[in-house]
């Protein structure tokens, strides 16, 4: 699928390689060296995704996330030379898709690119939609929302699938390679990944009074409360 990239990388060398890379896949690709020219681009293009680097002048790429996290659901992929654990955990902790640490074998990003568009493009239009409804959480998957007591959760793409794939059967327990292997299938990203980002799904569910609703199973993994 052809789609529209912002690429936001403050070396010229890297960028143009991700340029010509995401032109030859068939994309169009809009460019920005700093964070606040990516944010300006980011709301005047709509792009379907965005390759973000971490360390950028000026408005830094976590903000930059976070910005577009407050704003929508558009996938980001970081591409970063942070390659600490803890940078990657942190980055999808506030909402990145997937994570990618230079040096990158180009090919390699635009299969994450390729990666993440289908999931996106699969959660808009492939397979029946469900409405999941456990105590005052409910879980529409064709609208891609999650309201608790009436109200939205800004949750993360990979936020919102997991929860979307354990309220399909509340109260059974999920091991962190099943909700890996069912929710962010064509990721290489680690288990503890998947705790990264319930950790995060769990602090949103809380906020909004719905303590109790995900729990860790000792050993195993996660499930959501049948009660609520």
């Amino acid at each position: 699928m052809s789609a529209l990239v912002l690429v936001v990388e403050d070396e010229p060398q890297i960028a143009a390689v991700l340029e010509a890379y995401l032109k030859q896949e068939g994309h169009r690709v809009e460019k920005a060296a700093d964070g606040k020219a990516a944010l300006s681009l980011y709301r005047a293009a709509r792009p379907d995704l965005l390759l973000l680097d971490l360390m950028l002048p000026g408005l830094s790429g976590m903000d930059v996330l976070k910005a577009v996290r407050a704003d929508g659901q558009t996938p980001v992929i970081l591409v970063t030379a942070r390659a600490e654990e803890t940078d990657q955990v942190l980055g999808l902790e506030f909402g990145a898709d997937d994570y990618v640490v230079k040096p990158f074998r180009p090919r390699e990003v635009m299969a994450r690119v390729k990666a993440v568009l289908r999931r996106t493009s699969a959660r808009t239009d492939g397979g029946a939609p469900q409405v999941y409804r456990i105590a005052d959480l409910e879980i529409d998957t064709g609208a891609v929302l999650a309201r608790l007591d009436g109200h939205v959760l800004s949750l993360t793409p990979a936020e919102f699938r997991l929860l979307a794939c354990m309220a399909a059967t509340p109260g059974r327990a999920f091991t962190r390679a099943e909700l890996l292997a069912a929710a962010l299938p064509e990721s290489e990203a680690l288990e503890r990944v998947v705790d990264a980002h319930l950790a995060s799904a769990r602090r949103k569910l809380e906020a909004a009074g719905g303590t109790g609703l995900l729990q860790t199973v000792r050993g195993v993994g996660y499930r959501l409360s049948e009660s609520g």
